[in-house]
């Protein structure tokens, strides 16, 4: 087991990588401590997955650098990327081959013994849930089967980071969880992964950071609890035990930081309020001084999400 510490793992420094006119990765800076779980989150085209191909040398930086335990992954690819394990877009194995025979051949690549090969192989596809189709043809996996092998390849070798592109891309919802189980059983042991995501129900329930990007800068980093806390704008649903009528529902339109009110159906609205977490308290109050009787009142949606659009609204 590895035991998380202050220790910075993958340090990005002022990061930069242009296609042309286009800056697909502009002066990002990031550190990932050893031990963390870090969702590297955005939309499609924010340069999540050309920051990894950066971090793993499958391409060159413009500018900056990456390093993995400090030593910078373009000068010493070799030594860098000796201690991580990753898996970078859509894995892709032979068919014809069986999980045994396709680990055996990524194993030697790396220079591990045999006799390591086949303890390490035994392990990881234990760890993967693939231990009963040890022995059957890929070309039959499921696509979730095969990103629970990819990732069993990128823990062969016992590395201490795991570099993760979009893991669920693709998958269907049973595949989905299968695989989010899986890392946060590896989130458990001690790993530290950074892994991409677009999607931020997954990173909220997988990761304990996040950083988010758009257009290839970075936007905030912190942990989910502090994220979540700056989130702007909330939709607040409101149930009613009475109908409430048109008459009511223009009045809540018209206190303090509600920007816009929707009507479900006579007995609920839900309400686009712009403050913080406390002084939804006083809109408890205000409605329920229009002589509405309040059965429910509560938040409707993600709050990293609110709180993600704001800051993609204003980095625009």
């Amino acid at each position: 087991m590895r035991l998380s510490g202050v220790k910075a793992l993958i340090e990005l420094q002022n990061l930069s990588k242009s296609f042309g006119p286009i800056k697909a990765v502009d002066n990002l800076s990031l550190v990932v401590t050893k031990g963390s779980t870090v969702g590297f989150l955005g939309p499609n085209g924010a340069g999540k997955t050309t920051t990894i191909k950066i971090l793993t040398n499958l391409i060159s930086p413009t500018g900056g650098s990456a390093l993995l335990e400090g030593i910078d992954v373009v000068s010493e690819p070799k030594k860098a990327l000796s201690h991580v394990g990753a898996v970078v877009e859509t894995p892709e194995f032979y068919p014809y081959l069986n999980p045994i025979e396709t680990l055996a051949y990524l194993g030697r690549i790396r220079g591990m013994s045999p006799s390591e090969l086949k303890k390490r192989s035994n392990e990881v596809l234990t760890e993967v849930k693939l231990e009963e189709w040890r022995s059957t043809r890929i070309g039959k996996f499921s696509k979730g089967m095969k990103q629970r092998l990819a990732i069993a390849q990128a823990l062969l070798h016992e590395p201490e980071i795991l570099i993760l592109d979009e893991p669920t891309s693709g998958l269907d919802p049973r595949g989905m969880v299968e695989v989010r189980e899986l890392i946060r059983r590896l989130k458990k042991q001690g790993y530290t992964i950074f892994m991409s995501s677009h999607l931020l129900l997954e990173v909220q329930e997988v990761c304990d950071r996040a950083a988010l990007i758009d257009h290839g800068k970075l936007l905030v980093h912190d942990s989910i609890d502090n994220l979540k806390n700056l989130t702007k704008v909330a939709k607040i649903e409101i149930t009613s035990a009475s109908e409430m009528d048109q008459a009511t529902i223009s009045k809540v339109r018209t206190l303090k930081n509600v920007k816009s009110v929707e009507a479900v159906n006579s007995h609920t609205v839900v309400v686009t309020y712009e403050g913080s977490v406390e002084s939804r308290a006083d809109l408890l109050l205000s409605v329920q001084s229009m002589g509405v009787r309040i059965t429910g009142f509560s938040s409707v949606g993600l709050p990293l999400e609110m709180m993600y659009m704001d800051l993609v609204k204003e980095s625009r």
